[in-house]
């Protein structure tokens, strides 16, 4: 068995152990998060039948993914990065989901390109949680109207997205988001990665952005 794939099934092992013992209904999706490495570092989960993963780059995704998934259909593309306007174009041909949807251009842009090639992305608001002045993501307090303008202009919302400050117990801040999600009656919850998915799925994340802890460190 690949290293990979073995660490991805200690992770699904992980999150079984925990949704058992936080009495959760649900079981959250893996998006293994694949920007910066190689397609051969790819395909032993991909021919073991894993399909979400994610990328946080257009470009790369494009020579990376563009024939696997046509060969693959199955595999679902998770754009976890800040996307540029500019880029949306190509995202929307190759993605599924969208994580980083912070501005109110950003989603009418969206819904212009994907409406010229007739698909419908599915889309995450992603939430500056910290309030932190390098990040992306919209303030909490203003993430009700950016929601209501998506669904007013028929952009497909599943739900919010978050990265938390680093070096702090992320648990108040993936609370925060649970409530704040439920407040808008999304389902899905896009939060969580290698360090602290097992906090995410305690409050209840759908998605989790898992990338060192199955490939091992970038360079």
């Amino acid at each position: 068995m690949h290293i990979t794939v073995k660490n991805l099934l200690d992770i699904e092992n992980n999150i079984k152990v925990s949704i058992n013992e936080f009495n959760i209904n649900s079981k959250p999706q893996i998006i293994a998060v694949s920007k910066t490495f190689k397609i051969d570092k790819i395909l032993p989960l991909i021919e073991y039948g894993h399909i979400n993963f994610g990328e946080n780059k257009v470009q790369e995704a494009i020579e990376k993914w563009t024939e696997i998934k046509k060969i693959k259909p199955s595999i679902k593309l998770h754009m976890i990065g800040k996307l540029q306007t500019n880029k949306v174009k190509f995202a929307v041909k190759l993605f599924d989901y969208i994580h980083s949807v912070d501005t109110k251009k950003l989603a009418k842009k969206i819904l212009d390109e994907q409406t010229k090639i007739n698909r419908k992305i599915k889309i995450f608001l992603q939430v500056n949680i910290g309030e932190e002045s390098q990040k992306s993501g919209i303030n909490k307090e203003n993430v009700e109207q950016l929601a209501l303008y998506c669904k007013e202009i028929g952009l497909d919302v599943i739900g919010l997205m978050c990265i938390p400050p680093v070096d702090v117990e992320p648990d108040k801040y993936f609370e925060e988001m649970q409530n704040l999600n439920k407040s808008l009656g999304f389902v899905e919850l896009s939060m969580g990665m290698s360090s602290d998915f097992i906090l995410a799925v305690k409050n209840l994340s759908t998605f989790v952005r898992v990338g060192s802890s199955i490939f091992g460190q970038r360079y």
